[in-house]
């Protein structure tokens, strides 16, 4: 025994601390692979061993090989890479699922087929004719910078694919969307409709009449809001599918950025009925969670592994390609000819301020979305005084996005111990937008700036933000480690990272965002088995990591997804 616990080193101690028995047979054990623990070390081991849901031991071919037993099945991995499962930092799960199955795909190449406004008309009317008269028809993903014609669709283009159903259209970035006449008219919504705090409806100068363009949720909602709930069983598929996607992409823990009380319940329904394969995050409405503080709701996470309860989500701005989101200085292409235009904030930043001395009070840890780099300027001041007023050395208060932050906002994060959450994937999906229309060529090099975060020991997360991109953590690594553009130029190159740091970011560092590091996000002894194995190394690959095939994935020791 003592021999044994030798040779074994760390991984043998962990366990005899944890009092479990170093010879306790596995259920499963993978051997003779490359596995990228994410511990402290970074340490590379070729087997695990898990028994009962959880990592057993994690150590050589010969060490891990004590474990076996008379039940126990033996994987040879064949040399291919094992890592922790990915966890989802930020998105908004299960819409993805829900998108695919009662949606219109309104993306533009390389996500969707939208090339123009008659592509985008096209959809909504197919989706229009599967629908029955007078239910809602929606659609979800374009984006007028892809389109011919560089606008927005208007309420007369949306008729023209139906006016016997109240149709509503979400722009790519989820900040704002058209509606038809009959949506229009359906919500309230006409010329003499007053302009709401933090949005803006959009009126034709020559009739005084709203164009069918909502910006920001204070203005969309009125829309948005009276689209009826879909039906459990309707919830319900939408979270299967949605687990399948992730699980099929090496997810284990995905995450709704913004959950309402209905969501909340149908994830817990999920959980107890098997619909949710793998493990969910929820990030609560910041009203939802004022009620949790308060004892008004609770999140019945004790059922089941599957659900785990995470910050109160607030959003602080909007979004850059929408010219939503606050900036310090002006857009670059300036906004309706206005070269003034820096966008605005989701509120006023004193009544922000009180928002978040209020929520931090209650010890509720907190995520503000934040774009710009004037938004991030009134979010910092919001958690310098909350945590000024209830000191927390371990509050970990989250910027999600945080895609515009200078280098001395991030030396403010880092004195605060804020975690910057970083929309990497713009660099791909936006890079060359960013640089020729909203940020201009110097701004756009160091949007999302994950290299000057690493330079200064600033712990951070990288996220996809599905369903307004595609959930693809491998992807995601690759962008934050190449920073290419569609078309193939290099969005900042100063600001790219290793693979490890961007691995890390997906797994160990994205459990400890959420408070999850002693359950997850490494492959070392007690926690959950959630892991994936990959055909080949990531380490290894870094100008290809997106082209790495998940070939399986497990949650709690059991499979969820294995390529064909």
């Amino acid at each position: 025994m003592r021999e044994l616990m030798r040779s074994s080193g760390a991984a043998a101690i962990a366990l005899v601390l944890a009092g479990a028995a170093w010879a306790q047979d596995a259920d499963t054990i993978y051997r003779s692979g490359v596995v990228l623990t994410m511990d402290a070390e970074n340490s590379v081991r070729e087997s695990v061993a898990v028994a009962n849901g959880k990592i057993l031991a994690v150590g050589s071919d010969a060490e891990i090989a004590a474990h076996t037993g008379s039940g126990t099945r033996v994987v040879d991995l064949q040399g291919k890479t094992v890592v922790p499962g990915f966890i989802d930092a930020h998105g908004h799960f299960p819409e993805s699922g829900n998108v695919a199955l009662y949606a219109a795909d309104l993306n533009s190449p390389p996500i969707g087929a939208t090339e123009s406004m008659a592509n985008l008309i096209e959809s909504v009317a197919k989706k229009a004719e599967e629908t029955p008269a007078g239910e809602w028809v929606v659609g979800v993903g374009y984006d007028d910078t892809l389109i011919e014609e560089h606008r927005h669709p208007t309420r007369a283009d949306l008729d023209l694919a139906s006016t016997d159903h109240p149709v509503w259209v979400f722009h790519i970035s989820l900040h704002m969307g058209v509606a038809n006449s009959m949506a229009l008219e359906r919500a309230g919504v006409t010329g003499d409709t007053p302009q709401p705090d933090g949005g803006v409806i959009h009126m034709d100068p020559g009739t005084g009449e709203p164009t069918g363009l909502l910006e920001e949720i204070p203005a969309f909602w009125r829309v948005w809001g009276n689209i009826p709930q879909r039906t459990e069983e309707q919830g319900l598929a939408g979270i299967r599918y949605a687990s399948r996607q992730y699980a099929s992409k090496g997810v284990t823990t995905a995450q709704n950025g913004l959950a309402q009380k209905p969501a909340i319940r149908l994830l817990e329904k999920a959980a107890e009925t098997g619909d949710l394969s793998i493990r969910a995050l929820v990030f609560p409405r910041w009203d939802v969670a004022a009620e949790i503080a308060a004892g008004a709701f609770t999140v019945n996470a004790a059922r089941s592994d599957k659900i785990t309860l995470g910050a109160a989500k607030l959003v602080g701005d909007g979004s850059i390609q929408g010219y939503t989101g606050y900036l310090n200085e002006p857009y670059h292409v300036p906004y309706k000819g206005d070269a003034s235009y820096r966008g605005y904030p989701a509120y006023p930043r004193e009544k922000l301020i009180e928002m978040v001395r209020e929520m931090h009070a209650t010890g509720t840890q907190m995520a503000i979305h934040g774009n710009g780099d004037a938004a991030i300027d009134d979010i910092l001041d919001a958690y310098e005084a909350a945590l000024k007023e209830k000191p927390n050395d371990d509050a970990r208060p989250i910027i999600i996005h945080a895609q515009m932050a200078r280098d001395d906002q991030l030396d403010r994060m880092k004195s605060l111990g804020i975690v910057p959450s970083y929309f990497v994937l713009h660099t791909y999906y936006w890079g060359d937008r960013h640089r020729d229309i909203f940020m201009g060529p110097e701004r756009a090099a160091r949007m999302s700036p994950t290299r000057s975060s690493v330079d200064r020991g600033l712990r951070f997360t990288i996220h996809c933000d599905t369903p307004v991109v595609p959930m693809d953590p491998l992807m995601l690594v690759w962008s934050a480690v190449n920073r290419v553009s569609t078309s193939g130029e290099v969005i900042g190159a100063e600001q790219r990272i290793p693979p490890m740091e961007a691995l890390r970011a997906v797994t160990i560092d994205a459990a400890w965002q959420g408070f999850e590091e002693d359950t997850k996000g490494s492959i070392e002894p007690g926690k959950f088995a959630d892991l994936v194995i990959l055909d080949d190394n990531p380490l290894d690959r870094p100008e290809t990591i997106r082209d790495i095939a998940v070939l399986e994935t497990i949650v709690g020791g059991e499979t969820v997804f294995k390529k064909p």
